[in-house]
């Protein structure tokens, strides 16, 4: 497994890669190798070196979609979940019952899946809300407020 820090808008950002796959984006612990990918010691991989490009572009609003080979781990359905994740529009949101509907699960295990995408922000969970526009939740960074600024990125505001 290979490893990159960037500092991002939302905080210090750990992206992890196999081979030529990112399989993580988590937040780095507070002191958690305190170089960051630029300065290091060691390049980062090409895989994430062209992740850090992208998130970068994405915090910079000139991304809209993420083009990047993926490898989280997870069940089955925790896969069928991120990939319709992945298919939410830059700017749009989708709800845990639209999912669970179109999906034939319940809204309770898809929130559940969102819970522990490993790919936040690449694989957006940020843009799934409860219903009627509820924020729902998130458990990446800050929680809600990091899930309001990512949506904000986005254009997204909840009320």
């Amino acid at each position: 497994m290979s490893i990159c820090y960037i500092d991002s808008p939302v905080g210090r950002l750990a992206l992890e890669a196999d081979d030529d796959c990112v399989t993580g984006v988590r937040w780095a612990s507070p002191g958690e190798r305190a170089t960051s990918s630029r300065t290091g010691p060691g390049a980062p991989s090409p895989v994430l070196k062209e992740a850090s490009r992208q998130l970068d572009r994405y915090f910079g609003r000139k991304l809209r979609r993420f083009d990047l080979p993926l490898a989280a781990r997870g069940t089955e359905h925790q896969k069928r979940v991120w990939a319709m994740m992945s298919e939410i529009p830059f700017g749009e949101t989708a709800t845990y019952g639209g999912m669970a509907m179109a999906l034939g699960s319940g809204p309770r295990a898809v929130g559940m899946a969102c819970a522990r995408n490993p790919i936040p922000i690449i694989v957006p969970c940020h843009r799934v809300l409860g219903s009627g526009g509820k924020e729902g939740g998130f458990s990446g960074g800050r929680g809600l407020p990091t899930k309001h600024q990512l949506l904000a990125i986005e254009g997204v505001v909840l009320l």
